[in-house]
């Protein structure tokens, strides 16, 4: 069997680092891993020139402008690396004959659901962030209609900044904390997402379109928050419930954000694990650094 040659953009992120580790013991692989140092995605000339220079059957992007906040006073960049880099790559990855999968998001929704979004769910997103992603999965299908999106939601993990490290730093550092508890959702550790996206790519056949992949359950970040203490062994802070309201953030948050992930597990027989044992898994992981 002929290896698949992988392009991973944004490898010094969350995901991108979870990708290291999965394609680290994939010898049925060949992984370029690329940051904005390696590569530039918001030049057609040097996505051009890194895919004449190599081989690439397969481009997953992880690289994105992920900041929701700082995303409402930075629309020019977050348009830059959520929606015109997302073309420049699809159309990149079409000319080569490579296949792309393109990370998404929640935020695409405007979160007044209350049942799990499905993929052909109406799209309103209410924030700059949630706008520019789904402009990228515009583009992405207009450049190459042949792509998969895989949309996520409360990603996780041992590397960068994110919700766990930050609750377990503070959970150690204040004698209390106050958590909303009116937003719904799912965390979903990076590590199962890289597992998903390998999944997507080592399928008998290739299976385009937009797909929604979460871990499994649904929770408010009050309740999550408790379980990462717990996990933690953090004893020594009050963790209290309030509203969005008592919390105001610059970037509006879906209220409610579950995924329905049936057609990812119906159409490559996936098992998604549950939240609550990837999240033991993450903690153990932070503990042994």
């Amino acid at each position: 069997m002929m290896p698949k040659h992988i392009l991973v953009t944004g490898a010094n992120g969350q995901l991108g680092n979870e990708m290291r580790n999965i394609l680290a013991s994939d010898n049925g692989a060949v992984p370029y891993f690329t940051d904005v140092n390696e590569l530039d995605i918001t030049s057609r000339e040097a996505i051009e020139s890194f895919l004449d220079e190599h081989r690439v059957d397969y481009l997953v992007n992880c690289a994105a402008f992920t900041a929701v906040d700082k995303a409402e006073n930075n629309v020019e960049l977050c348009t830059k690396l959520n929606a015109q880099a997302v073309q420049l790559l699809a159309e990149a990855a079409h000319k080569h004959g490579a296949k792309m999968v393109q990370v998404s998001t929640d935020y695409v929704f405007d979160g007044e659901n209350c049942r799990p979004y499905r993929e052909d769910d109406p799209t309103c997103p209410v924030s700059v962030y949630g706008r520019t992603k789904l402009e990228g999965e515009k583009r992405l299908f207009a450049a190459a209609p042949e792509s998969v999106v895989l949309r996520t939601a409360w990603l996780y993990s041992p590397y960068g900044h994110n919700f766990v490290k930050t609750m377990i730093n503070l959970g150690k550092t204040k004698p209390a904390l106050k958590v909303v508890v009116d937003q719904l959702g799912t965390p979903t550790y990076a590590k199962d997402l890289a597992g998903a996206i390998m999944t997507v790519i080592n399928a008998p056949e290739w299976h385009s379109g937009i797909y929604h992949y979460s871990d499994e359950g649904a929770i408010s970040w009050y309740d999550f928050t408790k379980a990462i203490h717990r996990l933690a062994g953090i004893t020594t802070c009050q963790v209290n419930a309030c509203m969005s309201e008592e919390y105001p953030t610059p970037a509006h948050r879906p209220h409610y954000s579950v995924l329905d992930k049936s057609k990812f597990k119906q159409t490559f027989g996936a098992t998604i694990p549950y939240w609550e044992d990837s999240l033991k898994d993450c903690i153990e992981r932070l503990n042994q650094e």
